[in-house]
């Protein structure tokens, strides 16, 4: 696979590219500019160093929890074939596009003061536990990323070549000493990355169960110097010191990953028999069984309490249940169409433009397009397109990392004919490119679209009662403790963001056998 995006050579491929990363430049460091501009200088709170070491030590343990516990899990499903496995791991992913207030609301569910666990340490008359602080930020974090280290890994096992498994049991070589590790140094630095840059930037999870001022994320930290100080300058400065924690991040994770150079396969289906024995079979059997039960008992309570709430829903629930889809198709286009001129546009500017939303405050970024926009036009009325925009943008390097491998295996793949056949521009597009990136068009629209549905970043800041999306409409029910109507809204959402993801994959793989 390729480690980056290719361009295809041709001038028409190129300046959407670049028109692409200017946008995303202007609206990640350009807004951030802007807050600062009307701040007029930059603060800094007495408990901020206190914000930044919780962000930094939430993610950090976030993300090697997360790596940890979906090594063996991915182990298991690589070296195991068993009915329904390709379903397991479809659901195995549901969690990473579900919305983030729907998965609070399921794991309050199970670790919650009612919830089962609760109730199980209620019944042997032992203490309850709190899932409010730390041990929650981190409980949710490898809730949603978990799904995702074990996808990332999981293809770093398929791609070692079933050759290399034949040839160490051919000569009673140690599978894990010389195959597998080699390959988790060159995965899981990169997976612990995106794992750590996502809890780094989180909102939504410490919003609903930080637990206070020592529980507090820098994302949350600027949402609140936001929404309740106006303080511009400290928001500013929150949102650098977020973009240098991730660029340190980045630059650690760079010198830290070893790539595999070992060569390719023939694709054949490995056959694994270091995991032949009995005691291999039941490891990976408890792996597969305990990480489905952590993943999908949540979604399993969301179903099971949202159906009795469904009836209890207020009109303006499904005005803002609508609202939320418009925002999100719109979002999914924008980010694929960003993405794909990415892809295409290639090279390493275009890499760490598609890159750099992961550092960026979603909160910044939707004040500063509304400073800028003040002077001509009422903010207020602005709020569902801007919404749409920064969905839109932050969803951009999920979309990219889909994409752009696949426009690099068509150039490599069918690149040089197109140059004999003379196919540039909008022909060898059309032609070429488009039609096999139909599969991955329609997964990473699917993504977008379900990321954005799931929301609760800038429409939190600026919406009124009638514009606001469902998300903001179920968190506002929980505020009122109308918790079995938050249940019913909590379903339709799940509902709503699983059926978009699984009408847009569906569509882009067409008949294909996928």
């Amino acid at each position: 696979m390729a480690r980056g995006p290719v361009a295809i050579g041709a001038p028409f491929a190129r300046w959407p590219g670049t028109a692409a990363a200017v946008l995303v430049l202007a609206l990640t460091l350009g807004t951030l500019a802007a807050v600062l501009w009307r701040a007029g200088g930059v603060g800094w709170a007495a408990g901020d160093w206190q914000v930044v070491r919780f962000t930094i030590l939430q993610a950090a343990l976030s993300a090697a929890l997360s790596v940890t516990l979906a090594i063996p899990v991915a182990r298991a499903l690589a070296r195991r074939r068993f009915p329904g496995r390709g379903l397991l791991i479809t659901l195995l992913g549901a969690p990473f596009i579900l919305p983030v207030i729907v998965a609070v609301l399921g794991l309050l569910a199970i670790f919650g003061r009612g919830g089962l666990v609760n109730a199980g340490l209620g019944a042997l008359g032992l203490p309850p536990l709190s899932i409010y602080g730390l041990h929650g930020v981190v409980l949710a974090h490898v809730f949603f990323n978990l799904p995702l280290a074990v996808r990332l890994i999981l293809q770093g096992w398929a791609a070692i070549p079933a050759e290399r498994f034949r040839l160490a049991a051919s000569l009673g070589l140690p599978v894990g000493r010389l195959l597998e590790r080699p390959m988790l140094r060159a995965v899981v630095p990169g997976a612990a990355m995106v794992i750590f840059l996502i809890c780094l930037t989180s909102f939504a999870v410490a919003l609903t169960l930080g637990g206070g001022p020592r529980a507090t994320t820098v994302e949350l930290a600027i949402y609140q110097a936001l929404r309740f100080d106006f303080d511009l300058g400290r928001a500013a400065l929150l949102a650098a010191v977020q973009f240098g924690l991730c660029a340190l991040a980045a630059l650690a994770v760079w010198g830290l990953a070893v790539p595999d150079r070992m060569g390719a396969g023939l694709d054949r289906v490995a056959e694994r028999w270091d995991g032949a024995g009995r005691p291999e079979r039941l490891a990976d059997a408890l792996a597969i069984t305990l990480a489905a039960l952590f993943l999908l008992a949540p979604l399993a309570m969301v179903v099971a309490r949202g159906l009795p709430g469904l009836a209890e829903l207020p009109p303006s629930v499904w005005r803002a249940a609508a609202r939320s889809v418009v925002i999100a198709l719109a979002s999914a286009g924008l980010a694929v169409a960003l993405a794909l001129a990415l892809a295409l546009r290639g090279g390493v500017r275009a890499t760490l433009a598609g890159a750099l939303p992961l550092a960026a405050s979603s909160l910044v970024l939707g004040t500063g397009l509304f400073l800028l926009l003040h002077p001509w036009v009422n903010p207020a009325t602005l709020a569902l397109p801007v919404t749409a925009l920064v969905n839109a943008v932050m969803s951009l390097p999920f979309a990219l990392r889909v994409l752009a491998p696949a426009v690099a295996r068509i150039e490599a793949g069918h690149g040089r004919l197109a140059d004999a056949l003379g196919l540039t521009g909008w022909r060898r597009l059309r032609l070429v490119t488009l039609p096999r990136l139909r599969g991955p068009l329609g997964f990473a629209g699917g993504l977008a679209a379900a990321l954005s549905i799931g929301d609760l970043g800038v429409i939190a800041l600026f919406a009124g009662p009638q514009t606001e999306t469902l998300p903001l409409a179920m968190y506002r029910l929980m505020g009122a403790y109308r918790m079995e109507a938050a249940a019913g809204a909590a379903l339709l959402l799940l509902a709503l963001a699983l059926g978009l993801f699984w009408l847009m994959d569906r569509g882009g793989r067409g008949d294909a056998a996928a």
